[in-house]
């Protein structure tokens, strides 16, 4: 096995050692016990001796040891990568084909159909992998992050994602971020990982997960309890006893989750039952590694005896007490319980008919979650009884749906009228042709997923997303209605009688036999790589070969017109919808006339257009866009608090960047669109005074001046040139660094690398 895709004892050790060697340099300069978290980050500094460790205000240089791309987002860093003229990646890439899957029919009919309807995408990316070194997981092997896992993942391991739930693996104990395509091009050409020193959020668990209550549930009770800009440049480090009663996939989908706050990173502390998965997928060698290195993959234990001391803050979770939850709908911070549920919807005017129940995504897909509501199947097939609406189940990986073939669990759930989808993300991403249903119409539906903005799982913006647990999930599957307690309610078996769902308790949490290996969804990289060519053809609709952004021309920025005012969320999906528009992930022209169609305009209220204001006419955004464009014009976007939450897609800083767009301007980013802006050489300026957003008024144009003399902590000024004659004059501030300046100046991240 080559480096590309090495996970081997040997490459794994060296990482420890390099650790090992990173932690006693930077323990002897703080002076102090470390938490696990620390001890991974600064385990892979790229200068312990000299870099700057101030939480929240440092940037850091660190080193990962892989990198991995999911194949809507892969398009565009293999396109951006090819610019930086290497021959192969300084670490270990794999690419997975996993988001383009549409869920239709059933898994063996959709992925048919894939095959035939993404071709040439496929082709692209799998010769990219060869030519370059990278492994490729074909369609069907499985959704990223569980194979990841399952694959590549161990205690320990600094990894780059270009999605932004590759935190999943902290439930293996890595420390796993998303990034843009551009951050993982920086590290796949040799250079390092460059983040804000993150804060660290110690999350004390105790007790035991009792009754219907799932990991699921932590991590939904912690959203609800710090909204969805509450982890924004944190790490949260799990531990306490009640971690120790979490299998490996569990801690899994409480990390996943954690994407939906912002943090940098969710982790757990290596423990018996990560050594435990590891063993299920045949990789017991790797437990024997982590368990020599055992005391590098914990917090030290004068933190765990006193974690206030350590932790910039400390949470409180008694799993004892912790109830089942649903998140939604629209954003993943509003919650509820079950039991308060009726209610929730009733007082928010939400559809209570609930019409689909879909299990999986990359949360919640694995073994012990299918598992779980295999149990409740055997239940209710035992009683006759029948699920009130259709229930759709992706599993996570070919590993995990022929090793629950085997056992047993498929057929338990198909007895029940369940539809196996294919190993993908299919809905949780917008990849679901749902029939028979008209635009508008209003209902409700459960997910085990971990997004539900508007129009996202089914393109629909009457319906109304609430993800929740698996049994959960399957639980409302038998109501149909958010009327009545699924866990308490009283269902009709065939006889006419009556039963309430019992908790499935205690499964296992791998399999006994093991997990069936999958031998057919790898492509390996092979050794005459450079005799391959990467397969683009010159008039594609979905692949474009990318040229090099123009360098800033050294001048302030004058009578910009306001392109958008964005009201309220304004997220990646806003910016640049998923769904059917995945199909355009690879051409960067063809995907900008997605930009901005889900941004509600502040003026109207409406999502998707704007005054023209060239012609005075209504338009979608980006049709203006190429209006100011052909009229030599660039232009500049307002935007609300937490801008650019959700994916890590970088399109939503690319095609502004492709399309005009000079600076957003905003109360306040999320962690990886900010980043993916300054990587484009789009300004990201955030108002001094969080109130000046109001100022901004519809025709605006706006002179930016103070860019010659930008420098780190420096200010930039702001008139709001308005309609009536009258100005606002507003001071911005930004987080670029030296080195982003230097992006800036450059027109990009890559270009600067480029020379």
């Amino acid at each position: 096995m080559t480096i590309s895709v090495d996970s081997t004892p040997a490459f794994i050790e060296a990482i420890y050692k390099r650790m090992d060697a990173n932690i006693t340099i930077v323990r002897s300069r703080l002076n102090r016990a470390l938490t696990y978290g620390e001890k991974i980050l600064y385990g892979h500094l790229d200068n312990a001796a000299e870099a700057e460790l101030e939480a929240g205000s440092s940037y850091i240089q660190t080193r990962p040891d892989r990198i991995a791309l999911q194949d809507a987002t892969a398009q565009m860093a293999v396109l951006q990568f090819m610019l930086a003229d290497k021959d192969k990646a300084a670490v270990p890439v794999t690419v997975h084909c996993d988001h383009l899957i549409r869920a239709q029919k059933g898994a063996e009919s959709d992925l048919k159909i894939a095959l035939v309807e993404n071709k040439e995408v496929y082709d692209f990316l799998s010769s990219a992998s060869q030519r370059y070194g990278f492994g490729c997981w074909l369609p069907g092997a499985g959704i990223i992050h569980q194979v990841l896992i399952e694959q590549y993942g161990f205690p320990g391991l600094m990894m780059l994602g270009t999605d932004s739930h590759t935190p999943h693996a902290g439930g293996l104990g890595a420390f796993a971020s998303g990034v843009g395509g551009a951050d993982a091009v920086d590290v796949m050409a040799g250079l390092p990982w460059e983040v804000l020193h993150p804060k660290f959020i110690g999350v004390h668990l105790t007790g035991e997960l009792q009754g219907w209550a799932s990991p699921k549930d932590v991590i939904l009770q912690l959203l609800g309890q710090l909204t969805c800009s509450g982890g924004t440049n944190r790490v949260f480090e799990y531990f306490g006893s009640g971690a120790d009663t979490i299998s490996c996939t569990g801690k899994a989908t409480i990390c996943n989750m954690g994407a939906e706050f912002g943090a940098t990173t969710s982790t757990f502390p290596y423990d018996k039952h990560m050594a435990t998965f590891l063993s299920a997928c045949n990789r017991e060698d790797v437990a024997k590694i982590a368990d020599k290195y055992a005391h590098m993959l914990r917090a030290d234990d004068e933190v765990l005896a006193n974690p206030e001391r350590y932790f910039d803050q400390v949470i409180e979770v008694d799993l004892s007490t912790l109830e089942p939850y649903l998140v939604g709908p629209h954003s993943p911070d509003r919650a509820s319980t079950v039991a308060d549920m009726a209610q929730y919807v009733e007082d928010g005017n939400h559809p209570k008919n609930v019409t689909y129940a879909l299990v999986g995504s990359c949360t919640n897909s694995s073994y012990e979650d299918m598992g779980r509501i295999a149990v409740m199947a055997e239940q209710i097939a035992a009683k006759g009884a029948k699920l009130k609406i259709p229930m759709l189940i992706s599993p996570g990986s070919e590993q995990v749906r022929a090793t629950i073939e085997r056992d047993g669990q498929l057929a338990k759930l198909e007895a029940i009228g369940s539809t196996l989808l294919a190993n993908a993300c299919g809905p949780c991403i917008g990849q679901w042709n749902r029939e028979g249903i008209e635009e508008g119409f209003l209902n409700s539906i459960v997910t085990s997923y971990n997004r539900n903005f508007p129009k996202r799982n089914d393109g629909n913006s009457g319906t109304s997303g609430f993800i929740c647990s698996p049994e959960t999930c399957l639980a409302y599957a038998m109501t149909g209605s958010f009327t009545v307690n699924p866990f308490t309610a009283e269902h009709e078996a065939a006889d006419g009688s009556t039963f309430t769902l019992t908790p499935p308790g205690k499964v296992d949490e791998v399999p006994i036999l093991k997990m069936m290996p999958d031998e057919e969804g790898f492509l390996a990289p092979i050794d005459d790589n450079t005799s391959v060519t990467v397969q683009v053809s010159p008039d594609s609709e979905r692949l474009a070969l990318l040229k090099p952004f123009d360098s800033w021309n050294g001048e302030d920025f004058k009578g910009l017109p306001l392109l958008l005012k964005a009201k309220g969320k304004c997220t990646t999906d806003h910016i640049s919808p998923a769904g059917p528009w995945l199909r355009y992930r690879g051409h960067l022209d063809n995907i900008s006339d997605n930009m901005f169609s889900g941004a509600v305009n502040a003026f109207t209220g409406e999502p998707g257009n704007a005054k023209n204001q060239l012609t005075g006419i209504s338009q979608p955004y980006h049709e203006i866009a190429r209006a100011y464009t052909a009229a030599g014009k660039n232009w500049v976007v307002v935007g609300d608090a937490n801008y650019g939450e959700g994916s890590s897609r970088e399109h939503a800083a690319m095609s502004p960047r492709h399309m005009g767009g000079k600076a957003v301007i905003t109360r306040s980013f999320a962690r990886i669109h900010e980043t993916n802006l300054k990587k484009q050489g789009v300004l990201p300026l955030t108002f001094a005074n969080s109130a000046d957003y109001d100022s901004v008024q519809e025709g605006d144009t706006v002179d930016l001046t103070g860019i010659a003399e930008i420098a780190p902590g420096s200010s930039i000024t702001a008139r709001f040139n308005h309609k009536d004659g009258t100005a606002s004059e507003i001071i911005l501030d930004h987080s670029l660094n030296k080195e982003q300046i230097d992006w800036f100046k450059a027109g990009s991240a890559l270009n600067f690398l480029r020379g």
